[in-house]
């Protein structure tokens, strides 16, 4: 088997991208049953949930860079071996402080996402980049598998075994890419402080980041929050809660490879406006809902808008930054990831002042619109090569 054939190396990394958001999101589906047993206050589960994100989200530029210099093989080891610490230290958890502190380290899961859409376009041509970067980041799969998987299990064996389960997974992964990551892949070294002061000067870097803020930011805000809010504003199951997030995801993660085909065909910023738009709609529609069947209609529309958004944007992000595109992806993947820390500590703030949810999710369609107005900016000024 040829370690270094574009198909085997993407199939590779898009697992490892499984494994790594696992890991990242296995608080959030979890907190039903961890609450029973660590006592904790609104506003500090606000903090647990959002707090992965942290990490997950800086370490994507050094991560993109790194790739580049010593590739996605031993990036994706070294970050499993770390994983195994916080991953242990979750199932000890006792207090909201231990939970922080696990879910901040937890981060480095998230923070491989950089990995694989700086090293997979080195094995394709231009025109199939968005393909494969769309591909690789259905692993983003691993959240909906967290949801779907981690709260029955957890039912049936406690949630700490579960917990203790991923660390079997992490190490065999570990292995895999010891074994079968690409040890040869093309290695760029552009200086660091020389691409970001290309960065400063190009605006497209910053429309990127604040597109891909609020398109991944959504994805992964609303798989954090969904399992707890459903619960106790919608009064289901836990279960059922995990099973509805896991929808959520899946669908965003499996539409995320037709927009990156898409934006292979067709004007990606243009496609974008349209996806927007929709956003927007969404958005509304949460802010009026009340009733947990327009709620989900909500859901669904910003989760088929955040998988095709995604996909789009990570089309655009090698055509325009060539050699540079290791630190732009980290640049906007870490954008895209703190576009998930704020939205659960935005909704607790606002209910705590409104006594309602609902002007939260206004807040999105506003946000929304900010980032459609410089899409025309940017159309109108012809700064992207459409």
């Amino acid at each position: 088997m040829n370690k270094a054939s574009g198909g085997f190396q993407l199939t590779l990394q898009s697992l490892s991208l499984v494994v790594g958001f696992m890991a990242w999101s296995i608080i959030a589906p979890l907190m039903p049953y961890i609450s029973q047993d660590v006592q904790i206050t609104d506003s500090q589960l606000s903090i647990v949930l959002a707090i992965p994100v942290i990490l997950g989200s800086v370490l994507r530029v050094p991560f993109g860079y790194l790739t580049n210099i010593i590739g996605a093989k031993w990036v994706f080891f070294c970050s499993f071996i770390i994983l195994l610490f916080p991953i242990y230290f979750l199932s000890q958890a006792q207090t909201p402080a231990n939970l922080m502190v696990s879910g901040f380290f937890l981060g480095v899961g998230g923070a491989v996402f950089s990995v694989g859409v700086t090293s997979i376009p080195k094995y394709f041509p231009k025109e199939k980049v968005g393909l494969a970067n769309g591909i690789y980041g259905m692993g983003n799969i691993g959240t909906a598998i967290s949801s779907f998987l981690a709260p029955p299990i957890a039912g049936i064996i406690g949630w700490q075994t579960t917990v203790r389960g991923y660390l079997i997974i992490i190490v065999l992964f570990a292995f895999l890419m010891f074994i079968f990551g690409d040890a040869k892949e093309e290695k760029i070294k552009v200086a660091l402080m020389k691409q970001y002061k290309l960065f400063l000067k190009d605006l497209r870097l910053y429309y990127l980041s604040l597109w891909y803020f609020i398109t991944f930011g959504s994805f992964v805000a609303f798989g954090l929050f969904l399992p707890n809010f459903l619960v106790e504003n919608f009064g289901i199951s836990e279960v059922d809660a995990g099973v509805r997030t896991g929808i959520f995801i899946a669908l965003a993660t499996f539409l995320r490879p037709l927009g990156g085909v898409l934006g292979d065909k067709f004007s990606a910023v243009k496609l974008l406006m349209l996806d927007f738009i929709l956003m927007i709609i969404g958005g509304i529609v949460l802010g009026l809902s009340s009733e947990i069947i327009l709620f989900t209609v909500g859901c669904l529309l910003i989760s088929m808008c955040a998988g095709i958004g995604n996909g789009l944007i990570f089309k655009l992000v090698p055509s325009y930054f060539g050699k540079e595109a290791g630190s732009a992806n980290g640049i906007v993947s870490m954008m895209g990831g703190l576009g998930g820390f704020f939205p659960p500590l935005v909704i607790s703030y606002v209910t705590k002042i409104t006594g309602t949810s609902h002007f939260s999710f206004i807040l999105l369609a506003i946000v929304g619109t900010i980032a459609l107005i410089t899409m025309v900016h940017i159309k109108k000024r012809e700064t992207l090569t459409l």
